[in-house]
């Protein structure tokens, strides 16, 4: 059977592979996902500690914390990323060959916002509140959308990217940009007061867990 380039591998990670490491990040969702959910205190004491101490930062740095709320709001916002997948589906779908590869694209994001919703209803974590507030934000906390929405997006892209064999320039920029918006969108979330850090731990973790979730049945069904 022939198989064509944008469905056939280069260098990718066996099924197995990535679902051990689904596994695993699982259980650290898990690990951090029952502290929360039960209010554990040692952990709500570190969270407020960290937060308190941010949110002095941020009213102090007014032009920082503006920044910030660009990047958060309009670059690293869940529906720019989501925007960003659907352009890269367009694309799989505009090379007919990749037809497979850009459904479970668009499954994989859309079985990630559904979990996310599912999460913060159950776990329904009150958001930080302050007198001085630098910007807001609505819904429960855990886990943090931001986080796991960009987790989702950029390391399913950065995966597909690694899977077309670019050239080092391409993939160490591709991976340049994916770091930092993964990492840069949790900061500006605790920085801003929106969330806190345990909710962006978490969106990280459990967007991670989908990538791996994603990459494994990609690799184990795919044409």
């Amino acid at each position: 059977m022939h198989h064509s380039p944008a469905d056939s591998p280069t260098r990718s990670p066996a099924p197995h592979t990535a679902a051990r490491a689904a596994a695993v990040l699982a259980l650290c969702s898990v690990l951090l996902l029952v502290p929360v959910a039960i209010r554990w205190h040692p952990l709500i004491g570190v969270d407020g500690d960290i937060s308190r101490t941010t949110h002095r930062w941020a009213v102090d740095e007014t032009a920082l914390t503006h920044a910030f709320r660009v990047l958060t709001d309009w670059v690293w916002d869940p529906l720019t990323m989501r925007l960003l997948a659907a352009a890269a589906v367009v694309w799989l779908v505009w090379r007919r060959s990749a037809w497979w590869t850009a459904l479970w694209l668009a499954a994989a994001v859309a079985v990630g916002a559904l979990l996310q919703q599912v999460l913060k209803a159950a776990v329904d974590r009150p958001r930080p509140a302050w007198r001085d507030p630098v910007d807001s934000a609505h819904y429960a906390a855990f886990p943090s959308g931001h986080a796991m929405t960009a987790t989702i997006v950029c390391g399913l892209l950065l995966w597909l990217l690694h899977r077309y064999g670019p050239g080092r320039p391409l993939w160490r920029t591709g991976l340049a940009v994916a770091l930092v918006s993964v990492l840069g969108v949790g900061l500006t979330r605790v920085w801003l007061g929106v969330h806190w850090p345990s909710d962006v731990l978490g969106g990280w973790l459990l967007g991670a867990t989908v990538v791996a979730l994603a990459v494994a049945v990609h690799r184990r069904w795919q044409p």
